[in-house]
């Protein structure tokens, strides 16, 4: 069932189930879209500050939609992405890590240009099995509004 502008309320949380991440899927994510050996190449990435290989933040980004959706997110709300703020990588994340992803409501408000949408802002964390935020952001998107007021 559809959810509509007006059935969401601010403070509203999703917490996914966790995923591990193996180094085969580092390695194939970076080889794809991000490929700088310290995503690629477990030598080089050794002799990185970070000392292995590190996933990609835009893998984590990603990932974080991914997981956002198979918990349900808006159901069968259609959502337009309208941008990203305040996005933050904050720790690396290294193969076999666990990883959950909480996104919690945090701004709602009807669109002024298109008053048949509202514009939705969700604070995004990615949290590793250590319970360490190693991503976070602000996440902007467009729903539909179920009742639109007139701009008298």
């Amino acid at each position: 069932m559809p959810r509509y502008f007006e059935d969401i309320e601010i403070g509203e949380t999703w917490i996914s189930e966790p995923v591990v991440l193996s180094e085969e899927e580092i390695i194939r994510y970076a080889r794809e879209n991000d490929p700088q050996p310290i995503h690629t190449d477990p030598e080089k990435a050794a002799q990185s500050r970070f000392g292995s290989i590190i996933a990609s933040g835009w893998q984590i980004a990603a990932l974080s939609m991914r997981l956002f959706i198979q918990s349900g997110g808006y159901g069968d709300t259609p959502v337009v992405g309208m941008g990203i703020d305040e996005l933050r990588w904050r720790k690396p994340v290294r193969p076999g890590d666990s990883l959950h992803v909480i996104r919690e409501i945090v701004d709602t408000q009807r669109s002024r240009s298109n008053p048949k949408y509202g514009i939705i802002r969700t604070k995004v964390a990615v949290r590793n099995q250590h319970g360490e935020e190693v991503m976070t952001m602000i996440s902007i998107g467009q729903v539909p509004a179920r009742e639109h007021q007139s701009s008298s």
